[in-house]
């Protein structure tokens, strides 16, 4: 039984709109890449915290979620590995749009190769923090056509003022349960 600080909220498909949820919509052909914009958000470090993707263009389907004690860097994991977890099912390829440098840098830079092969240390010899997230996350990249983008957070792009809004949603969901 989790105890109730590491409880987790999971709301699938949050809609951001009357649009079908992403079992029942076509996004596009399964042989073409979905784009989907991920985010993390927290209230407090660690605090309550959520997590939101969406697909671009137009935020459907979507996917959200919180814990009630978590940190920011945990929550930007969680979006990534729940929108991959969905969405590589229908789709041969995902790119994926983040504003976490901790991600995307990871898979960019090879770190996550360097912390595997230390035993999930990292640079400072210390346990890599959140390795029940990297490991699965590690094997749908690699098992998987996945590619990551960085795009600066609280900019004005939609797409990621969406998934930050659904993020920030979800944790203020998490903070109340």
């Amino acid at each position: 039984m989790e105890s109730p600080q590491r409880r987790s909220v999971v709301c699938q498909d949050m809609k951001v709109s009357d649009q079908p949820s992403l079992f029942s919509v076509d996004v596009d052909t399964p042989s073409q890449p979905v784009t989907v914009y991920t985010d993390g958000a927290c209230s407090g470090n660690p605090g309550p915290g959520g997590w939101a993707w969406a697909v671009a263009p137009n935020g459907s389907p979507s996917g959200a979620g919180g814990e009630v004690n978590t940190t920011n860097q945990r929550m930007e994991l969680a979006a990534v590995l729940e929108a991959i977890r969905a969405l590589s099912v229908e789709h041969s390829a995902v790119h994926v749009v983040s504003d976490s440098t901790y991600v995307v840098n990871c898979f960019r830079d090879g770190w996550w190769k360097k912390w595997k092969k230390n035993g999930w240390k990292n640079s400072k010899r210390e346990p890599v923090a959140n390795v029940d997230l990297w490991e699965p996350l590690i094997e749908l990249v690699t098992t998987n056509q996945v590619s990551f983008e960085w795009v600066k957070g609280h900019s004005g792009h939609p797409m990621n003022d969406l998934v930050d809004s659904l993020a920030v949603a979800a944790a203020q969901q998490a903070a109340n349960s």
